[in-house]
């Protein structure tokens, strides 16, 4: 009993609300900092924020095994100073990196910008550095709660993961810092009550008393100074939701389309919404009028009436067109290449997908469509034309169209209805696909799974109308032409190019469909539609070389011969010889904007000085450049920091650790890191597909993931109980996670076929049930390793803390890279493969299991 006492006169009570906490903050400002990024640059720096946030949790690992008695001494100061820490430099930092002049679009020609992206890198890796702290305190401080505290870790993050998410409807993105910082303000103060006590050894005079019956409460005095503590810190919290918004506001790069609008003298945002779906801008230019008909005819006798751009996060400029109701108003709508389909059906009914504000929508009202469906992801954007601009657009959503607040793709799926006309409208700006900045974005919209879905809901003879911005040497429209032939195939069309016609303007080409094949009269119109706006046939059924080519002159007729080599039996040997990979994107390698090849990399080079460095794409060489300076960064802060721990303790033991090598440990955490960050990549990806929704996708795999996956490391401490031995729980683990996980990849396919109908609380339940089982085995893992070493040494966890960081650092980015060259499917492999070489690396058998929390 008095043993007990002198435990209890010196240890500090965990503090699991704390931990809870700042894990909810720290989730949370990883998803606020991808909102952020998207905003001042592009989207496709999410894979940077998930890497640099466990840069921050793996150095922090690396620090505490470098300090070990200092947590043991002072783990309350420590832990709150931390947390509060990681408050202040949530806001600090991102203030300092939105000042760091990075380029993407500079990052081949200027020295300097890799050093840019290593400055901004580190500085947003800083508050996950201190947030990592405070649960790498946590436990290494309470060994035997490693189960308990590590659930209350991820049960936290899943929460912040769903919190952000309902704070960016309520708040801008730069608005919601402010709260994010406050609550690892509160984090310390509850951290600090939560301990009750100093975490620092007792002297001997505590613990004389302790034995001699002593009281071991606090003393009053304590109490209010441990209390007026905590009230400065929440203090502290409170006065950062009152810093100016200025200083928080993201930049906009300025090769964005906005940025470069807003140059236009006079121009200016007259309205702004945001939304965790985009800040949507609408810019008006009084002076110098807004024109945008992309593509237009240089034989067009009509300019577009008065206009206004609107913009998702500063790119993807749509026009908000005047209407006054006078269908002569918009004649020149007729001389786009997206009006091509209407000169072959009468009175189409039509669908829209991607809306946006509405000119695709006048343009099927201009040549007389019977009916009209409007399909657009964004409800603000859908909002702003029904209701703000309702005048300025003539009701263009409340009479002219019935509006679907919808994913394009998965409201073709769940649709019952059939078309004479599909259009899927321009849905991306001509800057940032003709650089390459969309090369690491998914977009499932264009894959050969997604054509088979639109042509099946067409009516005997409708069309699918596809158009694209042109590239040279042609890449986006080949493979959008390669995607349509499979996915003719696929449906048993045995001569997919009588269905099949492409043309191209000087900016725009567009790709027509057919649910059957086309007859001369349709030839004839084709013919006649272009010759009258001198735009350029590319294909059509019978067409010979000698007609191509003819208007918008280039060197040769790329367009046509790849076409032809896509119908032939020539196909393979094309795309494996073509500069660019155009073999068609599928729901396992979405990525239809990625056409870089290895093999091209040094022949592109070659042409820097003919401004040739754009066909590299820019998102790849800034995936490739985070992946060195990931790996680069991790070996720096983390990897050194831990040789030198384990060389200095290998000096001091006389042998090995009695729970197996440290290399066991290094290969056992190094593989359950990599393999935990590829699957939750992997089926983020993947189940935007089934959701519909990209922040639905987000928002519910993040929350199941953590969720259950805290619960299964709360329930892991009892499977190394008993007469197991370690590593027979770890193996039963590994394949509990390997049938999960090919149960989820196998019914993903059928649920999409078979319940996208249902609404979306419904499916959000199944995406839930699905994920369940698969996150509640990796959620055993970690713990389950870090019990094992524990009783060999504890002061091994901040070491293996730091290698499963480190792994996660790279991991996050190799998984993305890897997914757009193999899939996510062959990316779960890869994790599946991991966790077994995890279980054949378990440590060996140490005395005393894990005790549950």
């Amino acid at each position: 009993m008095a043993a007990t006492r002198v435990r209890a006169a010196g240890e500090a009570d965990p503090p699991l609300i704390g931990v809870a906490l700042i894990s909810a903050a720290a989730l949370a400002y990883e998803i606020l900092l991808i909102r952020l990024f998207s905003i001042a640059l592009w989207h496709h720096f999410a894979y940077m924020i998930i890497s640099l946030a466990m840069l921050g949790y793996g150095a922090s690992g690396a620090l505490l095994s470098l300090a070990p008695h200092a947590v043991r001494r002072h783990f309350a100061a420590l832990f709150s100073a931390a947390a509060l820490a990681f408050g202040v430099a949530a806001i600090a930092c991102f203030g300092l990196a939105k000042h760091v002049p990075f380029s993407p679009l500079e990052i081949l020609w200027d020295l300097r910008q890799p050093g840019y992206l290593m400055a901004i890198y580190l500085l947003l890796a800083l508050p996950f550095l201190c947030a990592g702290a405070c649960v790498g305190m946590a436990l290494s401080r309470f060994p035997g709660l490693l189960p308990r505290l590590y659930s209350f870790d991820i049960l936290g993050a899943g929460l912040g993961s769903l919190g952000v998410v309902a704070l960016l409807f309520v708040l801008p993105p730069a608005e919601a810092l402010k709260p994010i910082g406050a609550l690892g303000c509160a984090a310390a103060a509850v951290g600090w009550l939560e301990c009750g006590r100093s975490a620092r050894t007792p002297s001997r005079l505590e613990t004389v008393a302790a034995l001699g019956g002593g009281r071991d409460t606090p003393r009053p005095g304590r109490v209010l100074r441990r209390r007026a503590a905590a009230g400065a810190m929440s203090l502290a919290g409170l006065a950062l939701l009152f810093l100016p918004s200025g200083w928080l506001a993201p930049d906009l790069s300025p090769y964005k389309e906005l940025s470069q609008t807003l140059r236009i003298p006079g121009a200016r945002v007259v309205e702004e919404r945001s939304s965790p779906l985009g800040l949507v801008s609408v810019v008006e230019s009084p002076r110098i009028a807004l024109r945008h008909a992309p593509g237009l005819s240089l034989n067009a006798a009509t300019e577009p009436p008065p206009q206004l751009g609107l913009f998702v996060d500063g790119e993807g400029l749509n026009a908000l067109t005047r209407f006054d109701g006078r269908r002569e108003s918009l004649a020149h709508l007729d001389q786009l290449s997206s009006a091509l389909p209407y000169h072959l059906l009468h009175r189409p009914r039509v669908l829209v997908l991607g809306a946006g504000a509405g000119a695709d929508v006048l343009q099927a009202h201009y040549h007389g469509a019977r009916g009209i469906d409007a399909v657009e992801l964004n409800p603000q954007v859908v909002d702003l034309v029904r209701r703000r601009f309702a005048a300025y657009s003539g009701g263009l959503y409340s009479s002219l169209a019935r509006v679907h607040v919808a994913e394009a793709r998965g409201f073709v799926a769940a649709s019952d209805q059939r078309y004479d006309l599909i259009q899927v409208a321009l849905l991306d700006s001509f800057s940032a696909s003709a650089a390459g900045l969309y090369a690491l974005s998914e977009n499932y919209l264009y894959t050969v799974e997604a054509l088979q879905d639109q042509l099946r809901h067409l009516r005997p003879g409708g069309l699918l109308a596809i158009t694209r911005w042109v590239t040279l040497p042609p890449r986006d429209a080949l493979k959008l032409f390669a995607a349509a032939v499979a996915a003719l195939e696929r449906s048993g069309v045995a001569d997919p190019g009588a269905r099949l016609a492409l043309i191209r303007s000087w900016k725009t080409s567009t790709l027509l469909v057919r649910n059957g094949a086309f007859g001369g009269a349709d030839i004839a119109a084709i013919r006649g539609f272009c010759a009258a706006r001198s735009f350029d046939v590319a294909f059509y059924p019978g067409m010979r070389a000698e007609e191509a080519n003819r208007y918008n002159v280039v060197e040769a007729p790329d367009l046509f011969d790849g076409a032809t080599a896509l119908l032939g039996p020539r196909r393979d040997a094309f795309l494996r010889d073509y500069k660019f990979d155009v073999a068609p994107a599928t729901d396992d390698r979405p990525h239809f904007f990625h056409f870089f090849k290895w093999r091209t990399w040094s022949e592109l080079l070659g042409l820097k000085g003919q401004g040739g460095l754009p066909l590299l794409e820019w998102g790849y060489p800034v995936l490739v450049a985070t992946l060195v300076q990931a790996a680069a960064a991790s070996l720096l802060l983390i990897g050194l920091p831990l040789a030198w721990v384990a060389g200095g303790r290998a000096r001091r033991n006389a042998g090995p650790p009695r729970g197996g090598s440290r290399s066991r440990v290094l290969a056992y955490f190094l593989a359950i890191g990599l393999a935990f960050m590829f699957i939750e990549i992997a089926f983020i990806q993947k189940f935007v597909l089934y959701l519909s929704h990209p922040l639905y996708a987000v928002a519910v795999v993040l929350f199941a993931f953590l969720l259950f996956a805290g619960i299964g490391s709360r329930a892991s401490g009892r499977l190394s109980q008993g007469r197991l031995a370690m590593h027979e729980p770890v193996a039963a683990v590994a394949g509990a996670i390997a049938v999960s996980a090919a149960l989820c990849l196998a019914l993903l396919p059928w649920l999409f076929q078979h319940s996208m109908r249902l609404p979306d609380a419904a499916r959000i339940l199944i995406s839930v049930a699905l994920i369940a089982p698969l996150a509640f085995f990796m959620g055993m893992p970690f713990p389950l390793g870090l019990g094992r070493i524990e009783p060999t040494d504890a002061r091994l966890i901040g070491w293996a803390w730091g290698i499963n960081g480190c792994a996660s650092v790279v991991g996050a980015v190799l998984a993305t890279l890897l997914a757009i060259h193999v899939g996510f499917s062959a990316v779960v492999v890869a994790a599946l493969v991991l966790y077994g070489v995890a279980a054949a690396a378990c440590p060996h058998e140490a005395s005393g299991p894990i005790r549950a929390g």
